[in-house]
């Protein structure tokens, strides 16, 4: 563990971790953010906990945890947290730091928003047969596809899938959105 011990005993958290140590540290641990969250239920630390693995630095464990890429960014647990903590800001500074770090658990879900921005840069609006067939391929796993296969051919039924891509018009203001947005991330990096 990457750690670094103070006098005193004190642990100091991975200097990733020391922003969001900052947003969290008034956290009180009383549950009204795992209480308010309606994803808490799939993921394997609640947010309470997560705050607490955050406050003691444990880096290894948040980033094994699927907790963070399940926030749906509903802002619920900071409108009702009663420290008034940026809580949902502080799961999109833990993404952001999955997405710099390259985590494994959240190279999926980086794959997902990779290939969906990709789809809607091209065609202006996303076209669901060209991106799920780019995720599929890029995580490399013959068995999600199988998993989807019966939904698939339902929504092919129901001619809510198209073998061609949906007319789109003004992708070249799109395009200028997404160049614009591509230079300002090489800014901050």
């Amino acid at each position: 563990m990457s750690q670094k011990i103070q006098a005193g005993g004190k642990h100091e958290p991975p200097d990733s971790l020391l922003e969001i140590r900052k947003m969290v540290n008034a956290c009180i641990q009383c549950g009204t953010c795992t209480g308010s969250c309606p994803n808490a239920f799939g993921m394997d630390f609640t947010p309470r906990h997560l705050w607490r693995l955050v406050l003691m630095g444990q880096k290894d464990e948040i980033f094994k945890s699927r907790t963070f890429g399940l926030c749906s960014a509903c802002y619920y647990c900071t409108l009702r947290c009663p420290r008034g903590l940026p809580l949902t800001e502080a799961m999109y500074a833990l993404k952001q730091i999955a997405a710099r770090e390259k985590s494994e658990v959240f190279k999926t879900g980086l794959c997902f928003y990779g290939n969906f921005l990709e789809s809607v840069r091209k065609h202006g609006r996303v076209w669901e047969l060209e991106f799920m067939s780019m995720y599929f391929i890029a995580v490399k796993n013959p068995l999600i596809p199988l998993r989807y296969s019966s939904l698939g051919l339902r929504l092919f039924g129901k001619r809510k899938l198209s073998f061609r891509p949906h007319a789109a018009g003004r992708t070249m203001s799109l395009e200028k959105l997404f160049s614009k947005t591509k230079e300002l991330e090489e800014t901050i990096r």
